[in-house]
């Protein structure tokens, strides 16, 4: 299957196990230039598991995953271990294996939104300068997608909030679209386009008011997901008349959650 020009990437019908657990059932989605898609679900309900399969980390048992011909994807992991004694700069970091050119590292830097990093020793940063970092390296490739996988794990709301946001100025400024994952709709919420509730399947999907407002993200995630969720909520009560679409499974999510 060909993609035409308005798809990145689109998932049909994937399922996938791990042994003999099943971590995805039937999962569908479609991943469109320039915009923001965010994975919401609790531990377990395989959002790592569709990334590595979008990535081509993990062969699935049915389906089909299409990747749009020359895509480019940049990956920010959840965390990366590096020998806190070993003596390497950021620019060093970036540079490895070697081909990347100093210029291409400012510039990387520049968009991460930490251009003043270059020469600081990558065990004397900061969780979130850290993690701006591997955003940096992931843009190097100018990629036409970003994935994230829970990058702000680890940072407090402020320093994820600042993250967030940053992400959406990458989105501007260079037109990719991002694939994240969170358990932080709350946070999240202003910098999505569009929000996938996944708990093994897809149980609701559409834009964030949608998602947060819908009964299969409640029992989840109950309501108390944060003042500024709160909030948004509020100004958003007519949600159900976008055309959200949800999954009224509720005996798979409690027995999945």
């Amino acid at each position: 299957m060909s993609l035409d020009q308005t798809t990145l990437v689109s998932v049909e019908d994937l399922s996938l196990r791990h042994g003999e657990t099943r971590v995805l059932d039937r999962v569908n989605l479609t991943i469109r230039p320039g915009e923001i898609v965010t994975i919401v679900g609790p531990n377990g309900s395989g959002k790592t598991s569709l990334l590595r399969a979008i990535i081509g980390a993990s062969q699935p048992e049915r389906g089909q995953i299409t990747r749009q011909v020359g895509l480019k994807v940049g990956y920010v992991p959840q965390k990366l271990h590096i020998d806190r004694t070993m003596p390497i700069t950021v620019e060093r970091f970036l540079r490895l294996p070697g081909k990347a050119t100093r210029a291409a590292c400012r510039e990387a830097l520049e968009t991460a939104g930490v251009p003043d990093l270059s020469d600081r020793q990558m065990s004397a940063l900061s969780g979130g300068q850290f993690q701006r970092v591997l955003l940096a390296r992931a843009l190097m490739e100018q990629p036409d997608l970003l994935l994230l996988d829970e990058a702000t794990q680890g940072l407090d709301q402020r320093g994820s909030a600042a993250f967030y946001s940053r992400i959406e100025e990458v989105r501007r400024q260079t037109g990719c679209a991002v694939l994240m994952i969170s358990h932080e709709l709350h946070v999240v919420m202003s910098a999505s386009d569009r929000v996938i509730c996944l708990n093994g399947h897809v149980c609701c999907e559409g834009t964030p008011e949608i998602v947060a407002s819908a009964p299969e993200y409640r029992a989840l995630f109950g309501t108390g997901t944060g003042g500024a969720l709160a909030l948004y909520r509020h100004h958003h009560d007519h949600s159900h008349d976008h055309g959200e679409t949800c999954d009224h499974d509720h005996d798979h999510e409690r027995e999945a959650g």
